[in-house]
């Protein structure tokens, strides 16, 4: 089996593609990485530039993401961590998707945090990213989540249409990460307090489809 683990770092939560990087993982094994960074099409915001540490002098004279990403396209399965936004970045990519962060939800399902770098500490990833990037650069996230995707791999033997198939229907999250119940166990909430989970489903609108899953699920059980 052959994947394509990418990521991007971005100007801020509302996009603008600065960077892109990726490394294929083939039968198991990390290879052919790349990365580029691209000039946006808007302002670095400062919160960004504070996580991934990429100045707008870096990227003023780069390609836009239309030039840069035509090296990472036409690649049958693409996996990121937290694929959504990823893929929501590139929209150009023609391939099926696969989310590490929902995979490793169901592997792993007692972890008190799904972030890239909880889970590199957590699970004890043997990877070495390149020693002159750091993360949340697009590269080094790159290969923490190929060794991710190794781990994953090993545990369960699954193949690239099973984890399509996983990472399409939704998952059962067990942990609030938000509100007044934030960090507690979803399913202590709705022994104690059914009510506020009722609430959420009728009055947050954004609520994702997991979230929105999960929470039907615990009040009915």
């Amino acid at each position: 089996m052959t994947f394509r683990v990418i990521d991007t770092e971005t100007c801020g939560f509302n996009g603008g593609v600065v960077e892109i990087a990726s490394v294929d993982v083939v039968d198991g094994i990390i290879t052919q990485p790349m990365s580029d960074l691209v000039c946006p099409d808007r302002e670095i915001s400062p919160q960004a530039m504070a996580i991934h540490h990429i100045t707008e002098e870096m990227v003023e004279d780069k390609p836009r993401i239309a030039v840069a990403v035509r090296r990472y396209q036409n690649h049958p399965f693409y996996v990121a961590h937290n694929a959504a936004f990823d893929r929501a970045m590139l929209p150009e990519m023609n391939g099926q998707w696969i989310c590490t962060v929902k995979l490793a939800r169901e592997v792993f399902p007692n972890l008190p945090s799904y972030s890239l770098q909880n889970l590199r500490n957590s699970l004890q990833l043997d990877t070495t990213p390149p020693a002159h990037l750091h993360p949340h650069r697009a590269l080094y996230d790159c290969y923490v989540t190929a060794s991710l995707l190794q781990l994953i791999l090993k545990e369960t033997s699954w193949s690239a249409e099973e984890m399509v198939a996983l990472v399409d229907r939704p998952t059962l999250l067990r942990t609030l990460k938000f509100g007044k119940y934030r960090g507690q166990k979803i399913a202590e909430i709705a022994a104690q307090d059914p009510g506020y989970l009722r609430w959420m489903l009728k009055s947050i609108d954004n609520l994702s489809a997991d979230m929105r899953y999960s929470l039907k699920y615990f009040l009915q059980n």
